[in-house]
């Protein structure tokens, strides 16, 4: 079978295609940029999503569309989300339906459930968006699902927690960097809230899980083992054998000033980091594992592994440029309260 994925050179693209690449299938990837490790077998279409003709040109003779291009979270990308995850999410499902692929896969996120209810979300849990991205995400999705519905495509959506891994930077970055240099790391809240994550391996299998099941629907995922916030990270400090502490700040106080300081453009921290991360936020992975899923990696896992990549890889700052997810963030402010840390 013949795979396209959308944003096949950032960190869950590049993963799906190396992943389906193993499993001796065609891939050929759509991205605005080319990662300089991309197996010469897997073919590259240098596109944007928004342009209609690069995006039919890569459908040709295509079994399965894998859609992950989109603007994250991380880019604070404000009015263009709705530019790239609408109306990108809009050519790539009409240029689908159009070329009469056989199924198309959605990678959507956490975002679109919005502030995060008390206990697990589960299926029923309402979609309530508070920030630009989410509603972004959100609005590519029922896009998606109502182009995909009309022309009798099977539609699976996958909403995942936030993902870590070899390679993993981004907003991660910035902690195991705090870490390695023995700073306070700080959060909102006193971190007694449990916070879910997922490892990117672990992610995988799933959605290789699921296409093979052809069960179209909409999965959350994440692990099975995780605790809280403060005590996952303080485990991620004694791994380290750092002097680092957490430490907790005031919630009404902290996110008032990184509300403040994102929008005088100081700070990396968008609305979904500050409005959310002192909330408990969790999925109900139980139809998962019905289904045969079972998650290797628990949080404290995850993060020692992501933590100890960086120390060998990034630390030095030689890390790739290109996906936010994969690239160094430039902390602004940061850099100060790390200083006086």
């Amino acid at each position: 079978m013949r795979h396209l994925i959308t944003g096949g050179s950032g960190f869950i693209g590049n993963l799906i295609a190396r992943r389906l690449r193993e499993r001796g299938e065609e891939v050929r990837l759509l991205d605005v940029w080319s990662d300089p490790s991309r197996p010469p077998d897997i073919e590259f279409v240098e596109s944007s999503v928004l342009d209609r003709e690069g995006v039919a040109r890569a459908m040709r003779e295509v079994d399965v569309v894998h859609h992950n291009a989109a603007l994250v979270a991380q880019t604070g990308a404000g009015r263009r989300y709705w530019e790239v995850n609408v109306e990108g999410t809009r050519i790539v499902a009409e240029e689908a339906a159009r070329a009469r692929v056989g199924a198309v896969v959605h990678l959507s996120t956490t975002a679109v459930y919005g502030i995060p209810p008390r206990g697990a979300i589960t299926a029923s849990t309402p979609l309530r968006p508070v920030e630009p991205y989410g509603r972004s995400k959100l609005a590519g999705e029922e896009l998606m699902k109502r182009v995909c519905d009309d022309a009798g495509l099977p539609l699976t959506t996958i909403r995942p927690r936030a993902t870590l891994g070899a390679g993993r930077l981004g907003i991660f970055q910035v902690l195991f960097e705090w870490i390695r240099e023995n700073r306070n790391v700080y959060v909102i809240g006193d971190g007694h809230h449990r916070m879910q994550f997922v490892h990117a391996y672990d992610l995988m299998d799933f959605y290789m899980l699921a296409l093979d099941a052809k069960r179209p629907g909409t999965y959350n995922v994440g692990t099975d083992r995780f605790g809280t916030l403060a005590g996952d990270l303080e485990e991620l400090i004694v791994h380290a054998g750092s002097t680092s502490r957490v430490v907790g700040l005031p919630p009404i106080l902290a996110v008032n000033a990184l509300r403040l300081l994102y929008h005088m453009r100081l700070s990396p921290l968008v609305p979904w980091h500050y409005l959310t991360y002192h909330r408990e936020c969790h999925f109900d992975v139980a139809p998962l594992l019905e289904m045969g899923w079972k998650p290797r990696w628990s949080n404290a896992d995850m993060l020692s592994e992501s933590y100890d990549w960086y120390c060998v890889h990034a630390a030095g700052g030689q890390s790739p440029e290109g996906s936010p997810h994969r690239s160094p963030l430039k902390q602004r402010v940061l850099k100060v309260v790390k200083r006086l840390s």
